[in-house]
């Protein structure tokens, strides 16, 4: 691969092409959210915060619940420090303003998603041409699983804060990587493998400069995030690794070679039910196969080694547990995927096509089954 040398250009914030794919991807998402309910359950959705409440499910009804009441260490919801605090937080702070909890989730998450997708292209055209970056932020945003960039989930929050994290350190703002990537250890476990990532962009301009930078440093600041989750679980329930205990014995997630997991996932094919033989089974096996796919080929194509090394950390994360759960919405945190699949499509106009057209299916089927209340990832 042969990124294209240019002058750093000014961040332009209110690119419109970036903020037209951002609204009118979210736009029609949610509009067929809505449409798609209405038809499958043949039922009336008669007021607003209805409306927002069926994408309020799963993990988001968890978040608003700690951004209303915060963490305990007694009852059921003593179960809720596995989830980390930055999102629930900014959203208690926003309702602050808009007296509604739900409505600020959507709020963090929609402001984020904008951020997110302003970010992403500032940093593929680091390298690539505006064409690349566009079709970049496109594929992110009709990609199967990217509803969940536009409701209260972590995901949009997570990924502008790694994102933004990778473009710092590119520009060599090591102070600011510090700071974002000890917010994105606030917001996801995964969070810390920014650290292991971003070495190799340290490793790459130590090369050019021969200068040991100080400002390097700023790196240690990143696993401050993960600390002050552990400091809340020492002080909400006695344990630092709480979250830890309640993972393996609450919901029987834990540690395992990646295989295994796999291996158990690829059972689910050939004995469930139809239903959750494609989502439980076929769909979580092909977005770990896309996942392993997307670090093959970048490392075919050269594409950098800090993004090859924040797949691989994630991919084995994600592989890497007692049974593989919900991979399609963890796959979008490999935002280098997508600027793969921008490579491939611009050279390819069949790929483009098939990129496309199979985003968009799916992500109709999965958004559809999500509104309804059928597990979707």
């Amino acid at each position: 691969m042969n990124p294209i040398n240019r002058k750093p250009k000014k961040f332009d914030l209110f690119n419109k092409n970036v903020w037209a794919t951002v609204f009118i991807t979210k736009f029609l998402i949610l509009i067929f959210g809505l449409q798609s309910y209405q038809i499958v359950t043949d039922q009336v959705v008669d007021n607003f915060h209805a409306y927002l409440e069926m994408w309020n499910r799963w993990d988001a009804v968890n978040y608003l619940k700690i951004a209303q009441n915060g963490y305990t260490g007694h009852g059921e919801d003593r179960f809720l420090i596995v989830f980390f605090p930055l999102f629930p937080a900014l959203t208690s702070l926003f309702q602050i303003v808009l007296r509604d909890y739900v409505i600020s989730a959507f709020f963090v998450s929609g402001v984020a998603s904008l951020a997110l997708g302003l970010i992403f292209r500032e940093l593929v055209r680091l390298d690539y041409s505006e064409k690349i970056a566009q079709f970049s932020v496109l594929f992110l945003f009709i990609f199967p699983t990217s509803y969940f960039l536009h409701i209260p989930y972590t995901e949009s929050l997570f990924l502008a804060l790694c994102v933004g994290c990778f473009l710092a350190a590119r520009k060599k703002r090591w102070l600011l990587v510090g700071i974002l990537g000890g917010l994105a250890c606030l917001t996801r476990i995964n969070g810390l493998i920014l650290i292991f990532a971003l070495v190799f962009e340290i490793w790459d301009e130590y090369r050019e400069t021969k200068v040991f930078n100080k400002k390097w440093l700023f790196l240690l600041l990143i696993p401050s995030g993960f600390g002050i989750y552990l400091l809340i679980n020492y002080f909400v329930a006695g344990n630092p690794v709480m979250f830890l205990v309640h993972q393996r014995e609450h919901w029987f997630r834990y540690f395992r070679f990646p295989w295994e997991g796999i291996r158990e996932t690829a059972k689910k094919i050939v004995y469930s039910k139809p239903g959750d033989a494609q989502m439980h089974g076929v769909q979580e096996f092909l977005f770990v196969l896309i996942g392993f796919s997307a670090i093959v080929y970048g490392w075919i194509r050269g594409l950098r080694k800090s993004y090859l090394a924040w797949m691989l950390g994630n991919w084995l994360l994600f592989v890497s547990t007692s049974f593989v759960l919900s991979v399609p919405r963890y796959t979008l945190v490999l935002f280098p995927l997508f600027i793969l699949m921008s490579l491939a499509a611009v050279r390819n106009w069949w790929l483009n096509v098939l990129f496309t057209i199979w985003s968009i299916l799916f992500l109709a089927i999965f958004s559809m089954q999500f509104v309804r209340g059928w597990w979707a990832f």
